[in-house]
């Protein structure tokens, strides 16, 4: 992969997660009912997520393609769980 390209991913990454870090932040300030689901949301979440990263990350390595394969197979999981928690915190109901 281009260094260039692997580094404006990981930063569009990270501007994404910080994005959803900032509107979780802001729904947990409100507090209430609202709050409370988000805070577990969030704690499953994570579990969830790296779980599934440990099992892509064995397969990428059970399949031989390596640490950079493993690694990028890893990431998968949080970035599909980034992306759509920035959908749904931004959406309006």
């Amino acid at each position: 992969m281009n260094p260039w390209l692997a580094w404006f991913d990981a930063a569009a990454f990270a501007a994404e997660a910080q994005w959803v870090i900032t509107l979780r932040m802001l729904r947990l300030t409100t507090g209430g009912a609202l709050a409370a689901t988000e805070t577990q949301r969030m704690m499953s979440e994570k579990v969830v997520a790296g779980a599934q990263a440990q099992i892509a990350a064995a397969s990428a390595l059970a399949a031989g393609r390596g640490f950079a394969g493993a690694a990028r197979a890893a990431a998968k999981p949080y970035r599909r769980a980034v992306r759509a928690n920035r959908r749904r915190l931004t959406r309006r109901d």
